[in-house]
């Protein structure tokens, strides 16, 4: 049995284990599902580290989550196959560093998450001898990496729903190339409208037959993967074991919360910095401790992080005492001064976004796309007020290539294409276009039984 069990942050009484957790997607209440307990990794543990691979590293990190639901050989054989690229760590200069998060068959940070999560739920739906179908939303590179992630499973169907405007062209040929069992979804609003569909599908009772699970950041299957690179960047940055300052660019608050989680488990951390776009409720809220979503999104060049209402705040407001439902309501404050000791909170405008890009390859030559550039400002701007702290890692979430237009015109560099999005341009594309009501998704998903 795993011993640890998953909660609703809503506060449903019902407890599952990760399987369930990872199937259901979210709980019956609305709620995310957050563990009761974070298993303490110890310091002879994280002093190994150094000296171990990155798949060596996250069997470490996850195992704990899974107790004997995964036989230990096919959770190493997982690890191996989703973590078969690079993750390199790039120094800027002195002790700060840029972890590119990009190598991965979609050039994103996506990858590390669902590609894990991939493996997991065929090899748990295989053992119930089930079929599901994978409704997920995405503000950018979301859809691709669960699109490539699952494509081509048997027993897995992904329906993506992505905002039509707000997505590069790479980032939806990356959806929209791949045919068999992916159907992608362009849908007329934004991010929020899409997730905010997405969620209504989940609790829709004349929906249930589907067996409708998802794959973004509201599936704590995305979550926990995403704790392992900040061990895997301490271990490479801080082998003595010092403290690290992590940059973190925040849209819907999964890669921050996936952070958060491995400093509960003993990550050496001396802060994180939570760097948005001009959607800005959270640092507003970290100023002011009063939470106002902002209705519609506005719309900044690092698209992935057009997210007016991120729905991870509900984890992240429950791991510090509080409680927040979907709909951005606080039912109960979280420990402010908890929150402001771990997590330094700043937004980004579009034109430090640019600036940035521009400077970072005038003074380092080191390219930066928009969302990457969000973080490293972010960094920049607490170092400036803190003072310099060294190690510090800025994380990367996509490659540049996926934003040639932006670059070329801010630095006069085309970044060249990776191999994996080479070809993109000659693939044929198939997805549907679809108005914003819920009625239209809904119609669509009747298809499907």
């Amino acid at each position: 049995m795993s011993l640890i069990k998953f909660f609703s942050t809503n506060g449903h009484l019902d407890r599952v284990d990760f399987k369930g957790a990872l199937l259901a997607g979210q709980a019956p209440d609305k709620g995310l599902y957050m563990p009761e307990m974070f298993p303490s990794l110890s310091p002879e543990t994280i002093r190994n580290f150094p000296q171990m691979s990155y798949h060596q590293i996250a069997y470490q990190v996850i195992k704990p989550y899974l107790g004997d639901l995964v036989e230990e050989s096919a959770l190493e054989d997982m690890l191996k196959d989703a973590y078969s690229y690079e993750v390199p760590l790039e120094r800027v200069y002195d002790g700060k560093y840029l972890l590119r998060l990009d190598r991965g068959p979609t050039c994103s940070f996506k990858d590390f998450a669902a590609r894990l999560m991939g493996r997991l739920m065929q090899y748990f739906l295989k053992e119930e001898g089930r079929s599901m179908i994978i409704l997920t939303a995405t503000s950018g590179d979301t859809g691709s990496a669960v699109a490539h992630a699952f494509y081509g499973l048997e027993n897995i169907k992904v329906i993506v729903l992505f905002p039509e405007r707000e997505v590069t062209e790479r980032q939806r040929r990356q959806m929209t190339t791949l045919g068999e069992n992916i159907y992608p979804l362009a849908v007329t609003g934004k991010f929020d409208d899409c997730q905010a569909l997405v969620k209504q599908a989940f609790v829709d009772p004349e929906l249930k037959g589907l067996e409708l699970s998802s794959a973004n950041s509201i599936n704590v299957g995305r979550l926990l993967p995403q704790a392992v690179y900040y061990f895997y960047a301490h271990s490479r940055v801080a082998p003595g074991g010092e403290e690290v300052v992590f940059s973190v660019p925040s849209g819907n608050f999964g890669d921050l919360m996936g952070g958060l989680i491995a400093l509960k488990m003993g990550l050496p951390v001396k802060k994180f910095v939570a760097a948005t776009n001009e959607n800005d409720e959270f640092p507003r809220f970290m100023q002011t401790g009063v939470y106002e979503p902002i209705r519609p999104s506005k719309n900044c060049i690092s698209n992935a992080m057009n997210v007016g209402h991120p729905s991870n705040l509900a984890r992240l407001f429950s791991l510090y005492g509080g409680q927040m439902d979907e709909t951005g309501q606080v039912a109960r404050q979280p420990d402010l001064s908890a929150m402001r000791e771990e997590i330094y909170a700043v937004s980004i405008s579009d034109e430090e976004t640019r600036q940035t890009i521009r400077e970072a390859y005038s003074q380092y030559k080191v390219l930066l796309e928009p969302h990457g550039a969000v973080g490293w400002a972010g960094l920049v701007r607490y170092l400036d007020e803190f003072g310099d702290w060294s190690p510090a890692v800025s994380l990367e979430t996509a490659d540049p290539a996926k934003f040639p237009d932006e670059i070329v015109r801010l630095t006069g560099v085309n970044p060249s294409l990776p191999p994996a999005m080479a070809s993109l341009d000659e693939k044929e594309e198939h997805y549907l276009e679809m108005d914003g009501s819920y009625a239209s998704l809904k119609n669509y998903l009747k298809g499907f039984f």
